[in-house]
């Protein structure tokens, strides 16, 4: 296997819901909603970096195309990291998420690791890490 990874799907309870909060709360560009004509076909995708996508799907949707039983979820199983390029920037996502419907789990402060952090969860208790790590330089 190649260290390659191009999907991200989150399960979601209501892709409506979902939908608002990544586009329209958090700014992410997309199509919308495709693929209604399909059952279990809806989905909406967020192109990310290059080569990379973000979908979010119906939980019972992914339940059944992969042949697994619609299990309890946890928050903590999966975690999103989003770097940025400075602390300023941490407190800007993270007050835009909260504007968004995101709930902020942990607010942004120094970390351990001598960076700067902060939770929040969006509408289906995805946990988003948004952080300044002084040891990534990001291109803008």
């Amino acid at each position: 296997m190649k260290p390659r990874i191009t999907f991200l799907t989150l399960g979601v309870d209501d892709l409506e819901r979902s939908l608002a909060f990544y586009r329209d709360g958090l700014g992410l560009a997309t199509r919308g909603i495709v693929g209604r004509e399909f059952e279990h076909g809806a989905v909406a995708f967020f192109e990310l970096q290059a080569g990379l996508t973000l979908a979010i799907w119906p939980r019972d949707s992914i339940a059944r195309d992969a042949g697994v039983p619609g299990d309890a979820r946890s928050a903590t199983e999966f975690t999103i990291g989003y770097n940025v390029a400075n602390k300023a920037e941490v407190d800007a996502v993270m007050e835009q998420a909260r504007r968004a419907g995101g709930r902020i789990t942990r607010p942004a402060g120094d970390t351990f690791w001598g960076g700067y952090a902060g939770y929040f969860q969006d509408p289906d208790d995805h946990l988003w890490e948004v952080a300044w790590n002084p040891k990534i330089i990001l291109e803008e």
